[in-house]
Formats: C-alpha cells, structure tokens, sequence
C-alpha cells in the first residue's frame, strides 16, 4: 500500500503542432493530410474541401513539402521535434517532482496516448501547454477537443503572449541580435491566419499586436520606428492577415532598406517557417528585390531561460486552480 503519505505528482503535457515521421513523400503526404483535413485549420466544408484535397492539394504540395522537409532534416530528425523532446526533458528536471511529458496535435506522440499515459501515471493535476504564445482556432482548438475526448481533466494555458518573464526573454534576444549589425529595421513576424478567422472573433491579430508592443516595453537596443509587425505562411487563395512578410520585404528593398532582423514569436522552435520559409524563401525574395543582409533571432529553442518559464508558468496554474 501506499500509505497515507504518498503525494500524487502533477503533470505537464507540452503540445507541439507536429512533424512527419520522415522526409519521405510518403511520409509527409501522411502528415499533411491530417493537417489539412483538420477543420480548424481550413474551416470550408467537408464536401468542397476533401475532393479538392486529395485530388490537387496532396498531389501538387507533398513532393515540394518533402523537398523543404529533406532540407531542414537533421540526424536526429525534425528540428521541431528534437527541440520539443529537448525542452520536455530540461523542464522535467527543474520540476523534478512533476511528470512532464509532450506531444504532438498532428503526427504522435499524440495527446491522446499521452493523457491517457499520465492518467495511469497517477498524475493529480494535468496542465496542458500548447507551445504557442498567442491563441487562435487554428493551433489551439484542435488540442482542446483531443484534451477533452480523453474524459481526462486538465487545465490548459491557451497562451503567454502577456507574460512579462516570457517578453522579457525575448526582447533579450532580440536585443542580443540587433547590436551585431547596422540593421535597418526588424520585423516580428508571426504565423498568419485566415481573415475570415478573424472577422468571426479570433483575438489572434490582437494579442500579436500585444506582443509587439510588450516585448518592446523591455527592448533597450532598438529604435521603435524600425519595428514592423507582419505576418507569414499565407496558404490558399483567400486573404489572410496584413501585411505580408513577403511584400514587406520587397516595399522595404524599394525603400533602401538594405539590412533586416527578423523575430519569429510565433516559433518557439526552429521548423519548416523558420528554416525553409524564412532562411530560404524569404531570404531569397529579399536579395531579389535589392536587399542585402537578412537575418533572424533564433527561436526560443529550449533555452535554459525559455524552460524555467515554462516550469513557473506550469506551477503558477497549479496554484490557481
């Protein structure tokens, strides 16, 4: 028996968004069809979308995603991924007394084996953090319902964007960054959603905006007229919200603008946005259009500072539930 003195331990489920299991189009065509089958994340209806899916979608974007997915693999796998399991195991060790585990929304580990694991691990009180400092439908409401389908209790943090510790990291970061070079301006650019998204309620664009305008309160190092916040990784024909990194990039070459940082809230950790979209794509767009140095802070990417936040973020929830 356990005895009367035995403390249930409580748990943290860290949720990424997901990686293909390799960069075989087999694979990644895999992964791309849960994700984009999700109707949080492409909300037309089922009979418009899944046709057009698999008949044109799947078939034109997987052999280019697993090109970009060939390009950024590293020998022990998706960057995400190995930054992800990276961080479980550094939070694990500052709250040495918790079970902290992590998963993946699309892809596995997945949430449901991983509550289900924690539930038959005892665990009291389950916090669930989705790595995603601002909330919207498209990350966050996919791992809501899979939280709740598994009958498990929980508390979700649905984001930190507002956090001071966390604004604080990274305007150290941005900071850091900016005195290596003579930059024109930096850019915060954050994963873009669709504006329909928004026009239905999504306070997405304005806890990004809100970011911004934190991490600036703490920034010692650069000028606030040379910030601009933008948005990346537009996909489909609808419009989505502005400005465009893309088009940001180009106005700024025309400007004179030679010399660019690029911060990245929306990525904690190194992914395809940040390895291929950025320091490919974007890179390229921005040489293109007469632009000369294009740089980028790097992502949180399990930093020691980065993990003791998550640990006192997950232990301030406890606190107040």
């Amino acid at each position: 028996m356990r005895g009367d003195w035995y403390v249930k331990k409580n748990g943290l489920l860290l949720v990424n968004l997901g990686s293909p299991k390799s960069p075989s189009t087999k694979d990644v065509k895999t992964y791309l069809k849960e994700f984009l089958s999700d109707q949080n994340v492409v909300t037309l209806p089922k009979w418009f979308w899944q046709p057009l899916l698999r008949g044109m979608i799947l078939p034109m974007r997987t052999w280019r995603s697993a090109t970009y997915y060939r390009h950024m693999w590293t020998q022990a796998g998706s960057p995400l991924t190995v930054y992800t399991e990276m961080m479980q195991r550094k939070v694990q060790s500052i709250l040495s007394d918790w079970d902290i585990q992590f998963a993946m929304n699309y892809g596995g580990p997945t949430i449901t084996e991983k509550m289900k694991l924690m539930h038959q691990n005892g665990d009291a009180q389950i916090i669930v953090l989705p790595l995603f400092p601002n909330y919207t439908q498209s990350t966050h409401d996919t791992i809501i319902e899979k939280v709740k389908a598994t009958g498990i209790p929980a508390y979700i943090i649905k984001n930190f964007y507002d956090q001071p510790r966390y604004q604080q990291i990274l305007a150290a970061q941005v900071d850091e960054s900016y005195v290596r070079k003579n930059y024109d301006a930096v850019i915060f650019s954050y994963h873009g959603i669709p504006m329909s998204m928004i026009n239905k309620g999504d306070p997405y664009e304005k806890e990004c905006q809100a970011t911004t305008a934190g991490v600036l309160k703490y920034i010692q190092q650069v000028p606030k007229e040379k910030v601009f916040t933008v948005f990346q990784s537009k996909f489909g024909p609808m419009p989505w919200l502005k400005p465009y990194l893309k088009n940001t990039l180009m106005e700024i070459a025309a400007m004179g603008k030679r010399n660019v940082l690029i911060v990245t809230p929306s990525f904690v950790e190194d992914c395809l946005e940040t390895i291929e979209e950025n320091d490919v794509q974007n890179y390229q767009t921005f040489r293109s259009s007469g632009g000369k140095v294009f740089d980028a802070v790097p992502p949180m990417n399990a930093s020691d500072d980065f993990c003791q936040f998550i640990a006192e973020l997950s232990q301030k929830k406890i606190s107040c539930v």
